[in-house]
C-alpha cells in the first residue's frame, strides 16, 4: 500500500524537485517513522485512508518520545510533503495533513558580534605567524560576503572575480549564487593569495582551493571553527562564537543598515524569505531611534 507511493515520492523529489540525496533520505525517514507509527499501533490503512485524528496521535507519540519541538516540526514538513506530492499526483482527492499543526516553537535569536567587535577580532590576529594573512583574509571574506562555513572551505580560486567585485559561491543543495565582496576583503584576500598563498605548500589535487592550511589541503569546518573561537577569545569576547556567527553579523548589520530583505536573502543564499526574516530583530536603542524619526507620535 505505502511502497509504490513512497517510491513515486522519492522520485518526484529527485526529478521535479531537484532536491539532493541527503534531502530526499530524510523525507522519507520522516515516513518511515510514520509508517512504523502505524505497524506499532496495527492500523492497516493505505495512505489515502489516513484520517486527520491518526496523524495527530502520531505528532503527539513522538512528542511524548521527547523529540524537540524542531525536530517535530520536520517531521511534520516532511509529512505533509508526501501528502502535497499524493495530491499533486491524483492518488487522493482530500489531503488530511491540511490541519496538522506544528509545535509552537521560541525562535532563538542567534548571537550577533557588532562591527567592532570584529574589527577587534581580526586586530587579535598575529600576521607575524604564517598563517596570519590567510586567517585575516579569511575572517574579512566571511564578513564581506556572509558566507556559510561550508561554502568558505570549498571556495576556489577559479571562482574569484576580484576585478569585478564579485566570488562565486556553491550553497546549500548545489545552488550557485553570485556575492559582492567588499573591497577591504578582497585587498586582504590579494596579500593572501600573492604572499603566503603562492609561496606556501599546495598538495596536488587541491592547486584551485582558495584557503588551504600548514600541511597544503583545504581548511576544515572544525578548524576554522577553533580559529573564529580562539580570535574571539583573545579580543575579550565573551559571546558564544561560531563561523556562522560572522554570517548572522553581515546580515542583521545589512538589515539594520536599512538593506531590502529580498537582497539579504538573494546574498544569504535562503530559499525562502522566513529564513532571512530571523535577521529583522534589531537592538532595542535601533528601534526606538527609528521610531523617533518616523512614527508622528514620536517626532518632537
Amino acid at each position: 500500500m505505502w511502497d509504490s507511493s513512497i517510491k513515486g515520492f522519492a522520485a518526484y523529489l529527485q526529478l521535479e524537485r531537484s532536491l539532493s540525496h541527503h534531502s530526499v533520505e530524510a523525507y522519507l525517514r520522516d515516513i518511515r517513522k510514520l509508517t512504523s507509527y502505524l505497524e506499532m499501533q496495527g492500523i492497516a490503512v493505505p495512505p489515502e485512508g489516513l484520517s486527520l485524528e491518526v496523524l495527530q496521535g502520531f505528532i503527539k507519540y513522538v512528542a511524548e518520545l521527547g523529540l524537540e519541538p524542531a525536530s517535530q516540526a520536520r517531521l511534520i514538513s516532511g509529512v505533509k510533503g508526501f501528502y502535497k506530492y499524493l495530491l499533486i499526483e491524483n492518488l487522493i482527492s482530500i489531503d488530511p495533513t491540511t490541519l496538522l499543526e506544528a509545535p509552537k516553537m521560541r525562535r532563538k535569536l542567534p548571537d550577533v558580534l557588532s562591527f567592532g567587535e570584529i574589527e577587534a577580532m581580526i586586530q587579535a590576529i598575529d600576521l607575524s605567524r604564517p598563517e596570519g594573512h590567510r586567517n585575516k583574509a579569511m575572517l574579512e571574506v566571511m564578513y564581506s560576503c556572509g558566507l556559510r562555513v561550508s561554502e568558505l572551505v570549498a571556495l576556489r580560486n577559479s571562482w574569484l572575480f576580484l576585478d569585478t567585485g564579485f566570488i562565486r559561491v556553491i550553497g546549500k543543495g548545489d545552488k550557485e549564487r553570485l556575492i559582492p565582496i567588499g573591497s577591504e576583503a578582497i585587498h586582504y584576500l590579494n596579500i593572501y593569495l600573492e604572499g603566503q598563498r603562492r609561496t606556501g605548500v599546495i598538495q596536488a589535487g587541491y592547486e584551485d582551493f582558495v584557503f588551504l592550511n600548514r600541511r597544503g589541503k583545504p581548511l576544515t569546518r572544525v578548524m576554522v571553527f577553533l580559529i573564529i573561537k580562539d580570535l574571539a577569545k583573545a579580543a575579550g569576547i565573551k559571546k558564544n562564537i561560531s563561523p556562522h556567527t560572522l554570517r548572522h553579523s553581515f546580515a542583521t548589520h545589512l538589515v539594520e543598515g536599512g538593506a531590502d530583505l529580498r537582497a539579504v536573502q538573494e546574498m544569504l543564499g535562503h530559499e525562502s524569505i522566513t529564513t532571512t526574516e530571523i535577521y529583522t530583530h534589531l537592538d532595542k536603542q535601533f528601534l526606538k531611534s527609528t521610531l523617533e524619526l518616523f512614527h508622528p507620535a514620536f517626532k518632537k
